[in-house]
């Protein structure tokens, strides 16, 4: 595939929300549940954004967060199925840890269920030490529901005090 009229984008106001969300459902089984609301946050809490585009067409999409000295992750990597295979997906991995908030950090995190050779070939090793995960419970309104982690921290920090 000749890939000379395929551009990249690190504008996070560029972002089509309807077509990433798309791009999500079709390419990204682990995104594929998400809605607009909770995307437009996510990309507004990210930087760098990458997006690659096929003219109007959004085939791709990169997203990391970062403290630009200690610690990076990058976030939601997926290439269009019609478009993989192409070399699309590691130069949108090259473009996010080219990215100033990336290149300088000490360590970039990036979590994978099944891709983990096309990472290792990019430069990122295996790192069993990294695996804790605290899955927090959602609630529409934190305030209400008494067990709210919100609450007890709320809670514990005024009995200290």
């Amino acid at each position: 595939m000749d890939n000379r009229h395929i551009r990249f984008c690190d504008r996070a106001d560029q972002v089509d929300l309807n077509q990433l969300l798309e791009l999500f459902k079709i390419g990204a089984f682990w995104a594929s549940e998400r809605n607009l609301d909770s995307l437009a946050v996510a990309i507004l809490n990210s930087d760098p954004v990458v997006t690659v585009w096929d003219g109007d067409r959004l085939i791709g999409h990169a997203r990391a967060t970062s403290d630009a000295v200690y610690r990076a992750t990058i976030w939601d990597v997926v290439i269009h199925p019609d478009y993989r295979g192409t070399g699309l997906g590691r130069k949108l991995v090259q473009t996010v840890l080219a990215h100033p908030k990336v290149c300088n950090v000490e360590r970039v995190y990036l979590m994978t269920t099944h891709q983990q050779s096309f990472y290792q070939h990019i430069g990122f090793e295996l790192n069993a030490s990294t695996t804790l995960v605290l899955c927090n419970k959602v609630f529409s309104d934190p305030i209400s529901d008494r067990n709210s982690p919100v609450e007890v921290l709320l809670t514990q920090s005024v009995t200290v005090l």
